[in-house]
This record gives structure tokens, sequence and C-alpha cells, in this order.
């Protein structure tokens, strides 16, 4: 069982997420809508995974990957695309992020991507 932080700008994914890993058993400490909350949430629960929204208002997903892989090189990150972002996805990976899944999400699919990045 993970702590895992959902970022998303839309309540319905993270919701949509949400129960995808509490069906799989692991805990959401906390949920941000947007890359400012992320960083702010993650000092604060300090989750084992990231599931991060490339897309959002304040702060992306990568410029809060960067904030946060910046202070805790160790962080586990998984980017959250829609179709047609593939340069930006390219761009977090190469800044840290350990993977990405594509919206719609696919429940195994997600489960998958966190499965490998816990290892």
């Amino acid at each position: 069982m993970a702590r895992i932080l959902i970022v998303d700008d839309a309540k319905f994914m993270r919701m949509t997420l949400s129960n995808i890993l509490q069906r799989a058993n692991h805990e959401v400490v906390g949920e941000a809508e947007n890359g400012v909350e992320a960083v702010d949430l993650f000092e604060k629960e300090q989750p084992d995974l990231v599931t991060m929204d490339i897309t959002m208002p304040k702060k992306n997903g990568i410029e809060a990957l960067k904030e946060i892989i910046q202070k805790y090189s160790n962080a586990k990150i998984i980017m959250c695309s829609a179709m047609g972002q593939q340069k930006m996805v390219v761009e977090a990976i190469e800044a840290g992020a350990k993977d990405f899944i594509v919206k719609p999400f696919d429940d195994n699919r997600v489960l998958e991507a966190i499965n490998r990045v816990l290892g």
C-alpha cells in the first residue's frame, strides 16, 4: 500500500484516479488542483508517489515537478497527460518524472505504472 498525492485541476479526474487507487488498497493522502498546491501538499504529506497532471492553472505540472525534484530528488512522480502532449511528456521525463499515464485513465494501465514506479 502506498501513500499517493493526486494532482489535477479537474475534480472528475481526481475522483476517477482516487477510486482506481483506493480499490487497489492505496491511500490517497491529498488532492491538489494546481502546481502551487501540489508543492505545498508534497512537503506536508511526503507521499510515496504523486500523479501529476501537466496542464493546470497557477503552476503547470512540469514546473511543479521540477520544484519538487529540486528539493526531493528521490520523489516518485507519474505525469498524467491528454493525447497529443507527447512533447511535454518527454520534457517531464527528462526533468525527473518516472512514468506517464494517458487520459482517459485505464485502470490497469494506471496500476501498472504505479506498481512499476514503486518497484
